[in-house]
């Protein structure tokens, strides 16, 4: 059976389509294409035979109408002329004559034989031969000619009359010849059609086996090899792969099965990478705030405060540093709610304003409705810090640094805005370029802040979530990130 398909699609370029879907479509078209064939002969057949009939038996009715026209009317008005009982310019005598000539006309136009349309020609010529001896019955009785005189003419009206009703019934009897004539062709066109179908049907059935053949050979082998490699990779060995089948469904398959092979082995390379990386992360992101220097400073500002007597600042400073401490321990978590993010971004700038009252103000606000929705922790407090030392604490002056939270079409969005000292077009280039690179830079580097955070964004977040900044050297900075909602704890 491999062999028959080989040759068939050896004779038949175009079923060597690549692509099942077409190779489906053109053996359906074939198919309805056949089968199409006997639907048109018999519609065809059965059409022209109707009307052949229906031709006829029109003929045939009409002739035998004009028929009892030419017995009665014809010989009755004339006698009626010749009996004197009217007069010959009262009769109805050419009318009747007229309608005959135009029956016949009519009869002649259905009519296709050869034979018969002859005979229509000659009862056409008897018709004008007796218009002929009507006139001269008219012009007798014009000239008052003798009873006897006109009595000869209207005999030989009858005589055609008689002629003509004669051709008109062996008309009749011609047509119906030609309807046994029919009815034989119609019987040789049932067989004939009989055996169109055998054959198309014998024909179909084969079509349909080679088809379905066709169709398994192009799928059954490259799926065993799919399924063979996924079997491979289901048991861990990732370096498998298949050549492509050359079949356009199973190529685009093949291709992405391949690909995904490569893909896994990439990822859990990086996985792994990323896992020793991960922690490694976490731990310089709170180290990064807890610095011994921020400590000093923060108690070295309690203490002061406390020398000044300044006891509802000193409260307030340390429930800040506790508050501050809390959400950066956080048990171990790595995930905490949208609000205790915020306060915990209060906490810090609650503890820095005591120290730079003279040249910061903030405000920090964020849609409620996100309050309870979970992030990763510690992503807004260091681009606070950076917002603070590298831009307010630069700008001659007072500066404000805003911290803001809502939500929108990308998710919940995230912003920290200073309006310190800037960043010129190169240096924001710059800045840009060591965020995203691989090789981490120093802690001392005063972009760490901002590399941290975008590489715990890429850690926990992959590709849904990445650092964006703006800056006008001058007019401020601000920084920028969306994260996607997540209503529980991960």
């Amino acid at each position: 059976m491999s062999r028959m398909v080989r040759t068939v699609e050896g004779m038949l370029p175009f079923l060597r389509s690549y692509s099942i879907k077409n190779k489906i479509r053109t053996f359906n078209i074939i198919i309805i294409g056949i089968m199409f064939i006997p639907v048109v002969f018999s519609i065809t057949s059965s059409v022209l035979q109707t009307m052949r009939y229906d031709r006829i038996i029109t003929n045939m009715e009409m002739a035998n109408q004009l028929n009892q026209i030419i017995i009665s009317d014809v010989t009755d008005e004339i006698w009626d002329i010749f009996a004197g009982n009217k007069k010959f310019s009262e009769g109805n005598q050419y009318q009747i004559i007229s309608d005959i000539h135009m029956r016949l006309d009519g009869i002649m136009a259905q009519t296709s034989s050869v034979k018969n349309r002859r005979m229509l020609e000659v009862a056409g010529r008897a018709v004008r031969t007796m218009t002929d001896y009507v006139d001269r019955l008219g012009a007798q009785m014009r000239r008052n000619e003798s009873v006897f005189e006109n009595e000869k003419i209207v005999e030989e009206i009858r005589g055609v009359t008689a002629l003509i009703s004669d051709i008109l019934q062996d008309f009749i009897v011609l047509e119906i010849e030609s309807t046994a004539q029919t009815n034989e062709t119609i019987k040789r066109s049932t067989w004939l059609l009989a055996g169109v179908q055998s054959a198309i049907f014998l024909l179909v059935v084969l079509f349909a086996v080679f088809a379905q053949r066709s169709v398994s050979l192009s799928i059954n082998k490259p799926i065993a090899r799919l399924e063979e490699m996924s079997r491979r990779i289901a048991g861990g060995d990732l370096d498998v792969s298949v050549s492509l089948p050359q079949v356009k469904e199973l190529d685009s398959l093949t291709e992405h099965l391949n690909t995904m092979a490569v893909r896994i082995r990439e990822l859990l390379e990086k996985n792994i990478q990323e896992q020793k990386n991960h922690r490694k992360s976490e731990m310089k992101a709170l180290q990064a705030q807890i610095t011994p220097h921020f400590l000093y400073n923060t108690l070295d500002t309690i203490v002061w405060l406390a020398e000044s007597r300044e006891y509802d600042q000193v409260i307030g400073v340390t429930r800040a540093f506790s508050s501050f401490f809390r959400t950066s321990l956080s048990r171990g978590k790595d995930w905490i709610p949208v609000e205790e993010e915020f306060k915990h971004v209060e906490s810090y700038l609650t503890i820095q304003k005591i120290r730079y009252r003279d040249i910061l103000d903030y405000t920090v606000e964020y849609d409620k409705t996100m309050a309870e929705n979970v992030m990763v922790k510690l992503l807004l407090q260091p681009l606070v810090e950076n917002a603070l030392y590298h831009g307010i604490k630069n700008k001659r002056g007072k500066g404000t640094l805003r911290v803001r939270g809502w939500m929108d079409e990308q998710g919940m969005c995230f912003s920290v805005e200073d309006n310190g000292i800037g960043m010129s077009e190169e240096r924001l280039e710059d800045i840009l370029g060591q965020i995203n690179q691989i090789s981490e830079p120093d802690s001392h580097n005063d972009i760490y802040g901002l590399y941290n955070v975008n590489k715990r964004l890429e850690l926990y977040y992959s590709s849904a979530a990445r650092l964006e900044i703006e800056s006008r050297f001058r007019e401020g900075t601000r920084v920028f990130f969306s994260l996607p909602v997540v209503n529980s704890y991960v």
